[in-house]
């Protein structure tokens, strides 16, 4: 989008925009939905029309939607989790049977990253979504 200084877009300050849901396309939505609030210690929702809706806790909802004829482009989704939680979320994949990293490449397995001062993994949902568990978020420039 190109703008000029006379036809430069408003700025709300940054408290006043905050993410509410977002899509996150699978190829089951309930087993995709049901893995993730197992991992992250949380519940599925009833459906809301064709999505499955998994609650954050902080107001946001990731509304899982079914796409099976297509190919599902992987995407990455990060949680911050608490410190005291982190355990409990290492524990829940491995009783999962599922391989978590320490990095995004996925070449470090069954090892945690020690960024920013915290603790973080990474591990691949039922359609090949790279999740994240980290207790610190990044430090940003």
């Amino acid at each position: 989008m190109r703008t000029t200084a006379q036809h430069a877009p408003t700025h709300a300050p940054a408290a006043a925009v905050r993410l509410d849901h977002t899509a996150v396309l699978a190829r089951d939505r309930r087993l995709s939905a049901e893995f993730l609030a197992a991992v992250l210690g949380l519940t599925v929702a009833a459906p809301f029309g064709p999505f499955l809706p998994v609650d954050l806790g902080n107001g946001v909802t990731l509304d899982f939607y079914e796409q099976r004829e297509e190919p599902i482009q992987p995407q990455h989704y990060a949680f911050l989790v608490p410190e005291e939680g982190f355990d409990g979320v290492i524990a829940r994949l491995e009783a999962l049977d599922v391989t978590y990293y320490a990095d995004p490449h996925h070449t470090e397995p069954g090892r945690i990253n020690r960024l920013f001062g915290g603790r973080g993994a990474y591990f691949t949902d039922p359609s090949g979504h790279n999740m994240e568990v980290m207790t610190r978020p990044y430090v940003r420039p």
